[in-house]
């Protein structure tokens, strides 16, 4: 029995889990203005990605990489949402 796609499957499944509430804090805290904090983050999975040579530790830095640079975009989603009243905006902040 091979599990690695479950491993991966399943692994995947919790990264986008945990930053869907990661985009909906930075961007209450911050504002989009951290986008390239998810960037680097990325960037850095990537790379770390390329020289790790377990398969499934590459392919699962691969997509935490993807995660991160998908969370920019959903940030400036978020900022959309928290405009619409769809989400709380954050009184301490301008």
């Amino acid at each position: 029995m091979n599990f690695t796609g479950i491993i991966i499957g399943s692994a995947v499944f919790l990264m986008i889990g945990i930053f869907h509430p990661i985009v909906i804090k930075a961007e209450y805290y911050w504002g989009t203005g951290c986008w390239p904090v998810f960037a680097i983050v990325g960037l850095a999975a990537i790379v770390g990605s390329l020289f790790v040579e377990s398969v499934i530790v590459s392919v699962l830095l691969g997509a935490f990489a993807f995660s991160s640079f998908w969370s920019i975009h959903e940030l400036f989603e978020q900022k959309k949402r928290v405009e619409r009243g769809w989400f709380p905006r954050n009184p301490n902040r301008k």
